[in-house]
């Protein structure tokens, strides 16, 4: 054989090695797939990852990352202050967590005015979290602006959506 078709042999075996886990799409005990076992069609659009109350996915779907405010404004309503209390919650018996808490605003207004809004928010978010006994230490606050909407058009609905503030877990030490 010549040094090409043995070359081609071991990619061609590797390539092939490389798909030896049948089961890989539909394992539940990696929260991949989609299939029956763990994914969408076996729990109901939550990923087997999301059912550990200790995990980030858990935090993302179950207690809620986000909160959004009204317009020009970065006090929190009654349903900002419930997801906050479910986030505290969680951080406080998750102490392997860090949250990085970003502002958002709607792209109406200045960059500079949207930058300051975003932080207001962030900083609204992290002060109630503090309140409800969270450590100011495992937290940070960012401020996006204007400038990383969920939503792209001049619509409220889309304006809306783009008024939060987003909780972000890191693994502590990260």
């Amino acid at each position: 054989m010549t040094t090409s078709k043995v070359l081609m042999a071991l990619v061609a075996g590797l390539a092939l090695s490389a798909c030896s886990s049948p089961d890989r799409f539909d394992n539940p005990s990696t929260g991949a797939g989609t299939g029956a076992a763990g994914g969408i069609n076996g729990t109901g659009g939550v990923t087997a990852s999301a059912l550990d109350p200790t995990s980030q996915a858990y935090f993302q779907q179950t207690v809620g990352d986000t909160v959004t405010f009204a317009v020009d404004q970065s006090t929190l309503s009654a349903d900002a202050r419930a997801v906050l209390d479910g986030q505290a919650n969680w951080l406080i018996d998750n102490p392997g967590f860090v949250a990085v808490i970003e502002g958002h605003a709607d792209e109406q207004g200045t960059r500079e005015y949207n930058l300051a809004l975003g932080a207001r928010r962030s900083n609204a978010v992290r002060d109630y979290l503090v309140s409800r006994g969270v450590d100011g230490d495992r937290m940070k606050t960012l401020t996006f602006g204007k400038e990383r909407p969920l939503q792209v058009c001049s619509s409220e609905a889309c304006y809306a959506a783009n008024r939060r503030a987003m909780t972000a877990l890191n693994a502590a030490g990260l």
